[in-house]
């Protein structure tokens, strides 16, 4: 009689982010709008799934979301808070663009001491590989549909603003058919 293969571990898509207020979410969908008419190469991330990822951790074992969420909100907790203001907007990759994006500026360096610390740590548990680029804080806005060609012209840059961050969320990502959608798995306020 042979034995059984062990069943495979349920995984899940997990990324870490910073959680924008929702006033912030507001003016940066209301400045995009005019954007997204003028350029119909162009889909729009919902309103509520825009926010500024901290480590990408991929495919991931259901059994790490709560070793991965302490860390979260030990590393949020011991922030400081995150002081943030809009930049630039930004075609990414600048050379042949997938993403609008709006660049942001870390007003403290709080931000990325928070990456920065987050990475280590779960790269320390496994959970994550460093990116070889330098971390380049900003919000996507929208993606470029596939196959279209958009002008890489850079966007007038949103009015001012500056805000803090309002938590560390550990995220699970689900791919679906209208694009990806994002389940927040964990909340970490920020000290």
């Amino acid at each position: 009689m042979s034995e059984a293969a062990p069943a495979e571990a349920a995984k899940a898509r997990l990324f870490v982010a910073l959680e924008l207020p929702e006033p912030v979410r507001a003016a940066l969908a209301a400045w995009r709008a005019p954007l997204l008419r003028e350029l119909p190469a162009l889909r729009a991330v919902a309103p509520e799934a825009l926010h500024v990822t901290l480590c990408f951790l991929g495919w991931r074992e259901e059994a790490a979301i709560a070793p991965i969420a302490a860390i979260v909100g030990r590393c949020a907790g011991a922030s400081g808070g995150v002081g943030l203001a809009l930049g630039e907007p930004l075609w990414l990759p600048p050379r042949r663009p997938r993403v609008l994006a709006l660049g942001l500026e870390d007003r403290h360096g709080r931000l990325d001491a928070l990456q920065a610390e987050l990475a280590g740590q779960l790269a320390e548990g496994g959970w994550y590989e460093p990116e070889p680029r330098p971390y380049l804080p900003h919000v996507t806005l929208a993606r470029v549909r596939a196959g279209e060609p958009v002008s890489r012209a850079a966007p007038a840059p949103p009015p001012a603003l500056a805000f803090d961050g309002a938590a560390v969320v550990l995220y699970r990502s689900r791919l679906e058919r209208a694009g990806a959608r994002y389940e927040p798995l964990f909340a970490g306020r920020l000290a």
